[in-house]
This record gives C-alpha cells, structure tokens and sequence, in this order.
C-alpha cells in the first residue's frame, strides 16, 4: 500500500512539474521585475511630486495595512464594507499615501488586469482558430465592443453610467454572429477568421459613421478615448469591477489548457480522442470573450496585446498551454503596465491613449515577426 500510495503523490507531483520550467521561471520572475518598477515609476510621478522613497513608503503605509477597514473600502467599496462590518472611521492617512493609494495604486492594478486579460483572451482564440492572427480584434469582440460604447456615448448619453456593461454585452454579440456567420454543419478556424474580419470591418464602418452624428466633442473625445483604450481617471471602482471576472476567466483558462492543447492537434485528431470539438470551441471561446470583455469594460479597446503577447510567450515557453497560459498571466500585465507608463508621462502633463503606445510597440514587433517567420498564420 505504501508503495502504491508513492506512485499517486509521484504521478499528482508529476502533473505540476512543468510549473519549475526554468524558461517560464525566467519568464514570470522578468515580467514581475517590470511591474514593480512599471508600478513604481506610475505611482511616483505625477502633478504631485514625491520621491521614490516617499511613493514606496506611501504604497506600505502601515495606517493601511494594519487597518482592515481601509483595505475593505478600497476593494468592496464604502458601502459593502460596512454592511460586512468593516470601517475607516477615524482613520487619517497622509496626503501621500492618499494620491498613491486612490488616484495613482488603481490605475497600475486595473492595467495588470487588463493585460493578463487579453493575453490569455488572445491565446485562447490563437488555439481555438489554429492561427497565430486570431485576437479579439480579429474575431469581432472588439469591434462590437466599440460600436456600443459609440452608440451609447452619442445616440443614449443616458446610459453612460453603464458604458462598462454595455461594451461587455457588445463584445459578446459580435463573437455570437461571428460563430453564428461560420457555422455550416460545424465551424472551422478558417470560416471563423474570414467571418470575424467580415464583422470586424462592417462595425468598424458603423463607427465611423455614427461620430457624424456627434455634436459634442467632448463627447467625441470620449468616443475616441474608449475606442482607442485609456487608463485615464481609473480608480477603485474599475478594479472592483474587472478583478471577479479576471479571477474567474483566468481560473478557467488554466483548468481548460489540456483541451486547448487537444484542439491544436486538429478536428480529426481531437475528435479520435473523444473530444466533442464544437461544444469545446464554443465554451473555450466564451472564456475568450469573458477575459476580453473584462479588459474592454475596464480601459476600452486596447490593441495587440491580445495578438503580440502570446506569440513573446510562445517563443520563450513553447507552445504547450500549460506553460502558455501561466506565461501569459505574467507578461501581459507586463507589457500593459510598462506602456501605461509611457502613455502617461511620454508627454506629460498630456496623457494619451495606453492603445496608441500598444500599437506603436505592437505593430513593428510584428512586422519583425513576419520577418522572421517564413510562415505565419497556421499553428
């Protein structure tokens, strides 16, 4: 018995062993160290100045970590707190710790959230069409995504307050009519693409359209703000919103990445072994959808994080979805937290659009990855 009881703990320990890849070690050690110090410079400089020393010493202010009430506040809000039986009253926190942990802390969060979002949103679909250029941009969620929020902002300016809810809702719609445009007796990842740059294009239209009938241009650069994905003015009520549904996509992106990896051996192969391919594509792709909507919810329409990042990934890792995924939730908060830095203060005080930094790093790294590949497309 002793000896059968030494095989199962061999054979569970086995199944995590590719957690002490050293390449992945590597990886999620490098994209923490750019998070800290991403995170470290986003909440160091600012219309109020303070040194690094006084940021960093703000960020471990021990009036907030000794004081459950104040946590409560930050993540539950005000109100929930206090029905759960936690308060701030009476606690007084320095004009430092009060820019760093309400105005400058958030805004590194919900960034973090969004890349890891979008990363794994990406690679999903990359398995789920057998291509490497599948992303939300490509399958329609984004696109869908922006159309709602124009509409919204310029045609029912009466519902911004659920802008979030309703990019969500928009991002899932024009994934549903993609699969729904592919579906033929089945779907594949070739008719999957086609009909997401079909939808794409058309809602890209009816954006264009819909800012002729602006006549705010506040309202425009709203729009446009949105459209393009901005971290601009985030705060704690972003990171409540965003942080359940990452927690949920990305517990189920792990759980999924033994399937992830069947559907990269093909319909045939995959269906030899006893997988029921559509439903599997269908479910992996409303995870997809959950991680992106999330991300469009919290910052807008940010670009090719969700294309670029699991191609980094998937050079360093492999393609194994176990290291993928894992690799995934660390570099592309990454990548999003270390651009929002340069959308912030490349030229401060004016803050642009994170989206336009993510472009202009995304597109020539993936012209060099044309480059370099002699074929791109198929996984």
């Amino acid at each position: 018995m002793a000896g059968e009881d030494g095989v199962e703990r061999s054979t569970r320990l086995g199944r995590f062993a590719w957690l002490a890849d050293g390449q992945l070690l590597l990886l999620a050690a490098a994209s923490m160290v750019i998070v800290v110090l991403a995170g470290l410079v986003q909440v160091s400089f600012g219309a109020y100045s303070m040194s690094l020393g006084q940021a960093w010493g703000a960020v471990f202010d021990p009036v907030v970590w000794t004081n459950p009430g104040v946590i409560a506040d930050l993540l539950l809000g005000e109100g929930l707190a206090a029905t759960l039986g936690f308060s701030s009253a009476g606690v007084e926190l320095s004009r430092e710790t009060l820019i760093v942990w309400n105005i400058r802390l958030p805004r590194v969060l919900v960034g973090a959230f969004v890349g890891m979002n979008l990363a794994v949103s990406g690679a999903i679909f990359q398995a789920v069409t057998r291509n490497e250029l599948a992303s939300p941009f490509i399958l329609g969620v984004s696109s869908g995504a922006g159309l709602m929020i124009l509409l919204t902002l310029v045609v029912f300016s009466g519902l911004s307050t659920l802008l979030p809810l309703i990019a969500s809702v928009g991002g899932a719609a024009a994934f549903l009519l993609v699969y729904a445009i592919a579906w033929k007796g089945g779907t594949s990842p070739v008719r999957l693409v086609l009909a997401g740059v079909i939808v794409g294009t058309v809602l890209n239209s009816l954006q264009t359209g819909i800012f002729f009938f602006a006549d705010d241009i506040g309202v425009v650069q709203e729009a446009i703000s949105w459209t393009t994905g901005s971290l601009t003015g985030t705060d704690w009520q972003q990171v409540r919103m965003v942080l359940p549904w990452t927690v949920v996509a990305m517990a189920l992106s792990l759980v999924s990445s033994r399937q992830l990896n069947v559907l990269l051996l093909g319909e045939r192969t995959a269906s030899a072994l006893g997988m029921s391919v559509e439903k599997v594509r269908f479910a992996l792709s409303g995870v997809a959808v959950l991680a992106a909507a999330a991300s469009i919810a919290a910052a807008g329409i940010v670009s090719f994080v969700g294309l670029i990042v699991p191609h980094v990934v998937r050079n360093v890792v492999g393609s194994d979805y176990k290291r993928l995924v894992v690799g995934c939730l660390f570099a592309g908060p990454a990548l999003m937290v270390a651009a929002d830095v340069g959308a912030r203060l490349a030229f401060s005080p004016v803050q642009i659009p994170v989206g336009i930094v993510t472009g202009l790093v995304g597109g020539p790294y993936f012209l060099y990855l044309m480059r370099k590949k002699q074929q791109l497309g198929e996984i």
